[in-house]
């Protein structure tokens, strides 16, 4: 079974653009070609937003947002359009699953059923706006005896960059917060794997938005550029590689723009000496291998004692063989294609880069000898690695993991930090008390016992150069409000 132009979802609009509140033909004539990367092959294709568009979008939302209603309204009335959009964008589900099986060849079996999680963040946030503090009224301790109102407003226009590997829910964990917060948004998704916006303005007109509020630009990185430094842009939310990262943060310091970022990550899973190594690899494979590898909270580093390494090597790397990988449309494949072929050459360089530097392959370290179309790779176990090797190093974002042995548990925790990243990790063990106390101990912005767990009801973000702020959680929509102190003789009457 191959994928084809018929497991595309179906658009209302394929050949326009989301800007004001309403489908507009592009100022080009220019397209973005998606290609399946499953077997290499065109399958959509949607307009490329320019310039001019992106000028377009940004006065959009500065319009709706200086002068429209949406900053205007209460938090009751902001939740229930978010919970409105939800319900729209549930109607589109299975589109949804589809985009991303197409897109990035995300197999069915993950894929199905997640576009759950979008209306989920949307109504989060709608109960968020509708229970947050919006003001605060406090006794003055000034020499003038004044009571203190300590307002939070939005922070204005928000440019939210979303990257390839999960389009939908990365987005709207900075649309849900922005819109509840009360700002006007301007989309921009990676030029892989725009269809989701598409889908999800569709929902935005379904559910009546003010005109404006929410714009959608699929566009190349040069749109990305100008959009980030455009002077109508008070905040830029972003989500991608560090490289990027420090190239927006540079922009938007130079003109004192807000940003957000969720970054890379180079997360380690230490395994602590009471862990059965026959329940390691069952559990941890699935995880490394998810979605290719093509996880920001990947554990591309696994340490264990170094007395048990041979065991736990062998079940890890056992387990990893056993992956089902293949055509995503596939039923019960676990794992599909890398996203795209400058992916797939990307994770090679880094296994031969592995081998060059003398780590050995455990398993893995190829193409899949049955699969000779599309973009795949082995699952990939390295052992015989030292923490300063390049893929002890380095995102590789891949379905690649390094095994590298420890003496003790502060060795442990010295090498899961020896890292320029601090954004997810993991301990296995069964003690409780072991694995809080080693969370503890780890510079990291996420952490999680005997698993990975993910859940943007809760603060997720990272140390270092694994990003700035929070995403999740009622702190995800602290970066899109700025704080007032406002004093007067006494309280107003609403308060």
């Amino acid at each position: 079974m191959t994928a084809s132009a018929t497991d595309a979802p179906t658009l209302a609009h394929p050949d326009k653009l989301f800007i004001g509140g309403r489908w507009v033909r592009p100022a080009s004539d220019r397209k973005l070609r998606l290609v399946n990367p499953a077997n290499e092959e065109q399958f959509f294709e949607v307009p490329e937003a320019s310039i001019g568009d992106m000028q377009a979008a940004v006065a959009a939302a500065r319009q709706a947002f200086d002068k429209g209603p949406w900053p205007r309204m209460t938090p009751a009335e902001r939740a229930a359009k978010m919970r409105a959009i939800g319900a729209a964008l549930a109607k589109r589900s299975e589109a949804l699953d589809k985009a991303w099986t197409a897109q990035i060849g995300t197999p069915v079996m993950i894929a199905k059923g997640s576009s759950a999680g979008g209306p989920g963040i949307l109504d989060y946030y709608a109960g968020v706006a509708e229970s947050y503090a919006f003001e605060d009224l406090r006794q003055s301790n000034g020499y003038m005896s004044k009571v203190a109102i300590v307002v939070k407003e939005p922070v204005g226009v928000v440019a939210a960059i979303a990257p390839w590997n999960g389009p939908l829910m990365t987005m709207l964990s900075k649309v849900a917060p922005a819109l509840a917060a009360g700002c006007t948004v301007v989309c921009k998704p990676a030029p892989e794997t725009p269809l989701e916006m598409f889908l999800l303005a569709e929902a935005v007109e379904e559910a009546g938005l003010p005109d404006g509020v929410l714009n959608i630009l699929p566009a190349e990185r040069e749109v990305s550029d100008q959009l980030i430094s455009h002077p109508g842009i008070d905040k830029v939310s972003f989500t991608g590689s560090t490289a990027a990262g420090l190239h927006i943060a540079s922009v938007c310091a130079s003109r004192m723009a807000r940003y957000t970022m969720e970054l890379g990550g180079k997360s380690a899973a230490i395994v602590l000496d009471d862990f059965d190594p026959a329940k390691l690899g069952p559990m941890l494979a699935p995880l490394v291998t998810m979605m290719s590898g093509q996880v920001c909270i990947n554990n591309s580093r696994v340490l264990v004692p170094r007395a048990r390494h041979d065991d736990y090597v062998e079940s890890l790397a056992t387990s990893m063989a056993a992956i089902k990988v293949g055509n995503p449309l596939e039923e019960g494949v676990y794992m599909g294609p890398v996203a795209m072929k400058r992916q797939m050459e990307r994770v090679q360089y880094y296994i031969d880069k592995g081998r060059s530097e003398g780590a050995q392959v455990a398993t893995g370290g190829g193409r899949p000898a049955d699969l000779n179309q599309g973009y795949f790779i082995e699952p990939t176990l390295f052992t015989g690695v030292d923490n300063g090797m390049t893929i002890a190093q380095e995102e590789i974002f891949g379905p690649v993991t390094a095994v590298i042995p420890y003496d003790s548990e502060e060795q442990a925790a010295e090498i899961a930090n020896a890292s320029d990243f601090g954004l997810s990790g993991a301990v296995y063990t069964e003690d409780t008390d072991r694995a809080y106390a080693m969370a503890r101990h780890i510079r990291t912005g996420h952490y999680t016992q005997n698993g990975r767990e993910f859940d943007l009801t809760n603060p997720f973000g990272g140390f270092k150069k694994s990003g700035v702020g929070r995403e999740g959680g009622p702190e995800g929509m602290d970066p899109y409000l700025e704080i007032k102190t406002v004093f007067l003789p006494q309280a107003p009457s609403h308060l």
